[in-house]
């Protein structure tokens, strides 16, 4: 394919940490021409300088995103983060790819993804699938499993008060890092696939949470158990410290799916797409090792 036929990428949310990746990797390729859009495009204005073309698009004015969207061939639609406004963009920026002349979506989903009006999380992400399967693109629906990156955000405490709470039971979490998962949504974005498929996207192998503060207690020499909590009590908890109840009703219905094995899918699409193998729980955490242990870094 030569450099005038090759298709046109577009990476919507491209100033986030997902986004801007994904750019990079398409650039360090040379995948062909990539528009990035943005509600902040001086955020990426040192991607403006390497031949990116940089557009300003807001999901929250629908009329604005054809013109954003024009001349693109294929285009990464990054989930949002707003879960009380995210599925009213994604339709709206499905809708403005049509319009635009947008052939193919590639879009960042969630492990089973279904109606579940108790779970916000996945329950926009499903009804995202199906405003896709509505429109007359073709698409690529990449279901990320749990971010590994997410660990990090609960280990450090369990590493200092040695417990990890949560309402997974023995449920396993098939964790797949943010770079893997960057990795494999520019390989889908640039590849020449035309039709329409579902594809997991996850790490080596399930992880339950015991073991998951088992390598923790391994890697930092601190002793950490998992102590497993029933829905509502983590519900209660998550309240407590403050959470909106969005998230609250999110995360908790998150844990409970993990509980009850969806998390646990093994898929080999990270290799299948990307030609590497995804990285292990083990070896993110003992890269991360001074994340876990922060007064020791200090």
């Amino acid at each position: 394919m030569t450099a005038a036929t090759r298709p046109t990428l577009l990476v919507a949310g491209a100033s986030g940490h997902f986004g801007r990746r994904v750019v990079e990797l398409l650039l360090d390729a040379e995948a062909g021409p990539i528009i990035a859009t943005t509600r902040t495009p001086e955020k990426i204005a040192d991607l403006a300088a390497k031949g990116v073309d940089v557009r300003k698009a807001d999901f929250t004015a629908p009329a604005s995103l054809p013109a954003a969207f024009k001349g693109a061939d294929r285009m990464l639609l990054i989930s949002g983060v707003d879960l009380a406004t995210r599925l009213g963009q994604h339709k709206a920026a499905i809708a403005a790819a049509t319009a635009a002349g947008v052939r193919h979506i590639v879009y960042t989903s969630a492990p089973a993804a279904r109606p579940d009006p108790e779970n916000p999380l996945i329950d926009s992400h499903y009804w995202t699938e199906q405003a896709l399967a509505a429109s007359p693109l073709g698409w690529t629906v990449l279901r990320n499993n749990i971010y590994a990156e997410m660990t990090l955000m609960g280990l450090p405490r369990a590493v200092a008060t040695g417990q990890l709470f949560t309402a997974t039971g023995t449920g396993g979490r098939s964790y797949v890092t943010r770079e893997d998962a960057a990795r494999t949504a520019a390989a889908a974005l640039a590849s020449d696939f035309a039709g329409r498929r579902i594809l997991d996207v996850t790490g080596p192998e399930p992880v339950t949470q015991d073991a998951l503060a088992a390598l923790a207690a391994e890697i930092t020499g601190q002793k950490v158990v998992h102590v497993a909590l029933s829905a509502d009590d983590l519900a209660k908890g998550l309240a407590a410290a403050g959470l909106p109840p969005v998230y609250v009703a999110g995360l908790t219905a998150f844990d409970v799916d993990a509980a009850r094995g969806y998390h646990a899918i093994v898929a080999p699409t990270v290799k299948d797409l990307t030609g590497r193998e995804p990285t292990s729980v083990r070896d993110f955490l003992a890269a991360n090792r001074a994340a876990l242990v922060p007064a020791e870094a200090a």
